[in-house]
């Protein structure tokens, strides 16, 4: 069947742009959250009076919520960037985001967020990243 072989070919060419859109997305992620912990770290005491009166963020102190934020967002979207500790990374990046939609603003933007995140959770940095150069090393050896 030809086009069963159309489709084929189809797949093997797609594919091959896994690499780049997983780069793609993790860049695409990484700078929104860094942006956003540049704005908390611009003027911290601003940050710290946002999150007890403006975020309320449950169950943690407004400055544990405000500190633990802002480390997350400047050092999380390091690690996306570069492909290190890819999957780990996310998980930070999905609470907060989980967080800032349910209790603060609650918007399809965060929805996407959530989707390219789950997308790196599941599938990885990809093949243009330090997660993958190091595990190609273990398997070497």
């Amino acid at each position: 069947m030809k086009i069963v072989k159309y489709y084929q070919n189809f797949v093997a060419s797609v594919s091959c742009l896994e690499p780049v859109v997983l780069l793609v997305i993790r860049l695409f992620i990484a700078s929104i959250f860094f942006k956003a912990g540049l704005v908390k770290i611009e003027d911290f005491s601003n940050t710290i009076y946002l999150f007890r009166e403006e975020y309320k963020v449950p169950l943690i102190s407004p400055v544990f919520a405000a500190v633990s934020g802002t480390f997350f967002e400047l050092c999380c979207p390091v690690l996306l960037t570069l492909g290190l500790a890819t999957r780990l990374a996310v998980l930070p990046l999905l609470v907060m985001t989980a967080v800032i939609n349910f209790t603060y603003d609650m918007n399809i933007q965060h929805t996407y967020w959530a989707m390219l995140l789950g997308v790196l959770l599941v599938e990885g940095a990809g093949k243009i990243s330090l997660d993958y150069v190091i595990a190609r090393k273990r398997r070497v050896k």
